[in-house]
């Protein structure tokens, strides 16, 4: 069952294999394709995962781990 924390290793994640820089969009579809059956069998989190993945990015921005450019993520080095 997927958690809170497990969003945020694949936001991270989804933005390190787009080259260090991915749009929301990108991020989602990436997770979607991914983790679909792990989102499935999550409870609640099925249905707002894609709030939670925001969450994800705003604590990986808070410990430096990502930034934003524009409407991308960025992966901090």
């Amino acid at each position: 069952m997927a958690n809170r924390d497990d969003l945020k290793k694949w936001v991270f994640q989804a933005v390190k294999e787009s080259d260090g820089r991915a749009k929301v969009v990108r991020v989602a579809k990436y997770i979607w394709d991914s983790h679909e059956n792990e989102l499935r069998g999550s409870g609640d989190l099925f249905y707002t995962w894609q709030y939670e993945m925001r969450w994800a990015a705003q604590r990986l921005r808070e410990e430096g781990r990502l930034a934003l450019s524009g409407r991308d993520w960025v992966m901090k080095h």
